[in-house]
């Protein structure tokens, strides 16, 4: 539900980490931090107001980014609610279908999971809540029918981290008096306690503040920093040093440079929907590299999609396709 700088775009249905093969697909210790610091968040929602407590995580997980997205680090917003009608509390502002798309601002995480609850509480999705508890898969796609987010693979990728990192699990635990969705009237002002952050987390936050996470073309990014070695950056962000270099087309002998951008998972073969029949001019300096990673395209499907020869030099003006 975000798009940031560079024309770089995202779908409403998240700041997806990940489109269907997501970088959730592989077991990543940024996901298991997060779901071992919030599964008993989303339980406790699922209490409360009758939520699959998986439904929640991998909602979480997807629209911010394991909780690293720049919305999530500076609003606690994780799940890409817009302000909308009756909205009183603080609000940031952050380029989505519009430029000064306003998204709602959290004083903590467990406000942000209590408002997601009561924001699926509409009428707009009262049918959800015909479905058990258990069914995440009528839940995902229930969420896609109902409009939660625009990206026609919704589903599928809630179903696919769901089903990596066995989030069902905490869908058939025992919640104790808490049950059903009627039940937070006794409770909803009640704050889920959250575990003290490790000296591992508070090294995360502190590397995540100097380097947001963004969105690019269903996928996500960093910027290296003045300072940033390869080692560093595979672990804060979870994504091993050869990885980091092929899914950015880079040597083995790379170096990071201060600007560079650097996607945590493997780009697409084609720019965002919204860039068909827009072409990218050329700039001064600019090399078909810096363009792929641009718009979160891969290096060989820019060249295939310009047929152009392997050893093309790309001129100031001269007009690329990107979808």
């Amino acid at each position: 539900m975000k798009r940031t700088l560079f024309l770089l775009f995202i779908t409403s249905s998240l700041l997806h980490f990940f489109a269907l093969h997501s970088f959730s697909q592989r077991p990543n210790q940024a996901y298991r931090d997060y779901i071992d610091r919030y599964h008993q968040m989303a339980q406790d929602q699922m209490a409360r107001h009758g939520v699959p407590a998986s439904i929640t995580l991998a909602q979480g997980l997807l629209e911010s980014a394991a909780g690293r997205s720049d919305l999530a680090t500076k609003a606690n917003n994780h799940f890409g609610i817009k302000v909308g009608v009756g909205w009183t509390g603080p609000w940031v502002v952050k380029s989505d279908d519009r430029p000064d798309d306003r998204f709602r601002k959290y004083n903590s995480v467990a406000e942000s999971y209590e408002d997601h609850s009561q924001f699926l509480l509409k009428p707009r999705y009262q049918s959800l809540f015909q479905l058990s508890k258990t069914d995440y898969k009528g839940w995902a796609q229930g969420l896609k029918n109902c409009g939660y987010a625009t990206s026609p693979t919704y589903a599928q990728q809630l179903i696919n981290i769901i089903e990596t990192y066995d989030l069902h699990q905490y869908d058939s635990m025992h919640f104790g008096r808490h049950s059903g969705r009627n039940s937070h009237h006794n409770a909803a002002n009640t704050a889920p306690a959250v575990s003290q952050p490790s000296s591992r987390e508070l090294a995360e936050q502190q590397f995540f503040a100097t380097h947001p996470v963004q969105a690019c073309n269903n996928n996500y990014y960093i910027t290296v920093q003045p300072g940033d070695n390869l080692p560093t950056l595979s672990m804060m962000t979870g994504v091993s040093k050869r990885k980091l270099r092929k899914y950015n087309e880079l040597p083995k002998s790379y170096v990071p440079q201060p600007g560079d951008v650097l996607f945590l998972q493997k780009k697409r073969s084609k720019a965002d929907k919204s860039l068909r029949g827009i072409p990218h001019i050329v700039q001064p300096g600019e090399s078909m590299h810096s363009i792929a990673q641009r718009y979160g395209i891969r290096l060989e499907s820019l060249y295939k999609l310009n047929e152009l020869a392997p050893d093309y030099m790309p001129q100031p003006g001269h007009m690329l396709r990107l979808y």
